[in-house]
């Protein structure tokens, strides 16, 4: 039976991870498999790999056939190293000390790649972290700064605008009781006006004629 290693396809829209699995070429990609490898999730930096070594080597070594993206998991892995180390030594090109300790070696210098690109990382996101400080920063500063201009500006206006207190206006029985006491002073008393009023001349009366008797 032809076997293939393969990624079955879990998780949910956006956010896929895969199973890595053997299954006869046959079978549908989401359908029944042989075994469970392993699974990889690609949306963690670096891709998270959990893989059963062991018996991905062995299932390689019995003929099943990985897709170029399991090829490049299980090259990743070491998986496809001690696969041509293995037959280096069926093939008596070296012992099988000298294969693991060429394998180790790799492992070793995987490992330290591994841990630079992590620390790489992590620098890098500190150092975005901070520039990110930094830009919040002057954004809060220039947003405050603004702010207080609009309150400056505003109180101008209000200072600009404020009008000056108004007189108090007297209430209207004092102006009537005002303008009555002025009426009455200025009014002269009837004394005053009698006799500054000019003197009636009194007019003659004239006496009747005397009637003239008639002769006899």
């Amino acid at each position: 039976m032809a076997t293939k290693i393969r990624l079955q396809r879990h998780g949910r829209k956006g956010y896929a991870y895969y199973h890595i699995v053997v299954a006869d070429v046959r079978a549908p990609r989401d359908g029944r498999f042989i075994e469970r490898l392993g699974s990889y999730n690609p949306n963690t930096n670096p891709a998270t790999i959990d893989l059963n070594f062991d018996r991905s080597l062995y299932w390689v070594q019995v003929g099943a056939q990985p897709t170029d993206t399991v090829r490049n998991i299980l090259s990743d892995e070491g998986v496809m190293l001690k696969k041509h180390l293995l037959g280096g030594v069926r093939k008596g090109a070296f012992d099988e000390a000298a294969a693991e300790k060429k394998f180790e070696a790799w492992k070793a210098e995987k490992e330290n790649k591994i841990s630079k690109s992590v620390e790489k990382l992590l620098t890098e996101k500190d150092a975005a972290r901070k520039t990110r400080l930094e830009a919040e920063k002057e954004k809060n500063k220039a947003k405050a700064a603004e702010v207080a201009k609009q309150k400056a500006l505003r109180a101008a206006e209000l200072a600009g605008a404020t009008a000056p207190e108004e007189e108090e206006v007297p209430a209207v029985e004092e102006v009537a009781e005002e303008a009555v006491e002025q009426a009455v002073e200025e009014t002269p008393a009837v004394e005053e006006v009698a006799e500054e009023a000019p003197a009636v001349e009194e007019t003659p009366v004239a006496e009747p004629a005397a009637e003239e008797t008639p002769a006899e």
